[in-house]
């Protein structure tokens, strides 16, 4: 009996997989020796859909095209659908020796991490492709969001601190950022979640970047899991009122 419902588990994992695999389009984006991989779909028939960038953690590294939309995506793709939204979902694939944020100082000590002048050039790829399909699908610019995941988290902070009247709302998972940058994005919508026993990115990158956010002006949501490791994700996209707190908010 386990070994039957075993194997039915897997052949859905694997289904999930392949359906997500099969409706997304897979492109990339180069310029000099760098090539940012991503896949992309639309979901809806609106005329000026909403979109979603969406930053995987540093596991899902590579070039493959394929491994970035392991965690979250599907979950996305999914609530899109039951709910009839409008929306183009981009997912890039960092590079495996790259990094969606460019910091210097450690990861993992919020008091000396600092943004530096310029985005990675994976970043920037990351903005070419995603202005590429703005302009071609014709994306409300008023209802551009950003998520990510770990590495995918700082990202996350480090896009919002290079274009802060870009997106119209962010949720950054487990990630962190340079608190010095808060000013920069303060009026933007926030929810940022956290597990208070994360081993690999400290609980307290989060929660500095709140702090500084709040005294800077801003009004964040933040949501700590009590008892949880580094996987916060996983919860937060299965989250139905994750989603739609994020369609709720609009540039003004």
């Amino acid at each position: 009996m386990m070994m039957k419902y075993g194997f039915q588990l897997l052949l859905l994992l694997l289904l999930g997989t392949l359906s997500t695999e099969a409706e997304m389009k897979k492109e990339s984006v180069k310029k000099g020796s760098v090539t940012l991989p991503y896949q992309w779909t639309r979901t809806g028939d609106g005329d000026s859909p909403a979109m979603i960038l969406f930053l995987h953690g540093a596991g899902e590294r590579g070039d493959n095209n394929q491994s970035q939309t392991k965690h979250g995506v599907p979950d996305l793709l999914q609530w899109l659908k039951e709910n009839e939204k409008d929306c183009v979902v981009i997912a890039p694939q960092c590079p495996r020796e790259g990094w969606w944020a460019n910091s210097r100082g450690d990861f993992r000590d919020a008091k000396n991490l600092s943004l530096r002048a310029n985005a990675s050039p994976v970043m920037k790829l990351v903005f070419s492709a995603v202005d590429q399909l703005v302009k071609s699908e014709n994306v409300d610019p008023k209802r551009i969001y950003i998520t990510g995941l770990s590495m995918g988290g700082y990202g996350t902070f480090d896009a919002l601190a290079r274009r802060p009247d870009f997106f119209a709302a962010a949720v950054p998972i487990c990630g962190g950022g340079d608190v010095k940058t808060a000013e920069k994005f303060k009026h933007v919508p926030l929810w940022i979640f956290h597990g208070d026993a994360d081993n690999v990115v400290p609980v307290t990158m989060s929660q500095v970047m709140v702090k500084a956010l709040k005294e800077a002006g801003g009004e964040p949501k933040y949501t700590e899991y009590p008892g949880v490791k580094h996987n916060s994700w996983t919860q937060t996209y299965r989250n139905p009122e994750v989603w739609l707190w994020l369609f709720a908010q609009q540039k003004k």
